[in-house]
């Protein structure tokens, strides 16, 4: 799995790509969020459009990342799911606590609101 990270305008931007399944690339999200956090950013987009496959170490670090900026009085949005991953968030209740957009624009809106 790859993903960038980026500031703008107060908010990181998580872009991910491939299965979010938590090997090495969960513990160098969790480190760019640290940083953004550090920096005094609190609101997160994080866009899994291009995530396909979601297993629990994946959900694992989507939870973390929530409860790091939740700890900051900041929030998590999580931008245009594929079919299969807004499935598995619903079935696991997951969309009860994440905020779920299907454009940067909305995610914007819902960070900001």
């Amino acid at each position: 799995m790859e993903f960038t990270a980026k500031q703008e305008n107060g908010v990181l931007m998580l872009s991910l790509n491939g299965d979010l399944i938590g090997e090495n690339s969960g513990s160098g999200i969790l480190e760019a969020a640290n940083e953004a956090i550090n920096k005094g950013v609190i609101l997160c987009l994080v866009d899994i459009e291009h995530v396909k496959y979601i297993n629990s170490s994946g959900i694992g670090v989507l939870i973390t990342l929530l409860t790091k900026f939740r700890n900051q009085s900041g929030e998590v949005a999580i931008v245009k799911p594929s079919e299969h991953v807004k499935k598995l968030l619903i079935i696991t209740k997951l969309t009860a606590i994440f905020k779920i957009a299907d454009s940067h624009e909305d995610a914007i809106a819902i960070l900001n609101s």
